[in-house]
């Protein structure tokens, strides 16, 4: 089972617009190797960083709204949000190091 719970358009402004604690969205597709391989590490994180950040999954096709409304142009495609804001926006599959240290200094 997944750590990082699906998020949809109808949601997000309650769940990661609104949320008191930073929120990482991993915008993705099933078609998607780059996506399937660091699914599991975005569950690492979120399993890790329980309590200090909400991790989602935003499944592109099914949810265009959104993805369009931030500018996703490629996926994978995670985007660090808080207060309300995107305050960090990262491309393309990273190591797990890279993105600990692009989400350390929000928490």
């Amino acid at each position: 089972m997944s750590n990082a719970a699906p998020i949809h358009d109808a949601s997000f402004q309650s769940e990661v617009l609104d949320s008191s604690l930073p929120v990482l969205v991993d915008f993705w597709a099933p078609w998607c190797g780059p996506c399937l391989a660091l699914s599991p590490v975005i569950d690492e994180i979120a399993a890790e960083l329980d309590g200090k950040l909400r991790v989602f999954k935003m499944h592109i096709v099914a949810e265009q709204g959104t993805a369009e409304a931030f500018q996703v142009m490629s996926i994978p495609t995670l985007i660090l949000f808080k207060g309300g804001k995107a305050v960090e926006h990262i491309v393309g599959a990273q190591p797990k190091d890279r993105l600990l240290a692009q989400i350390a200094p929000h928490l």
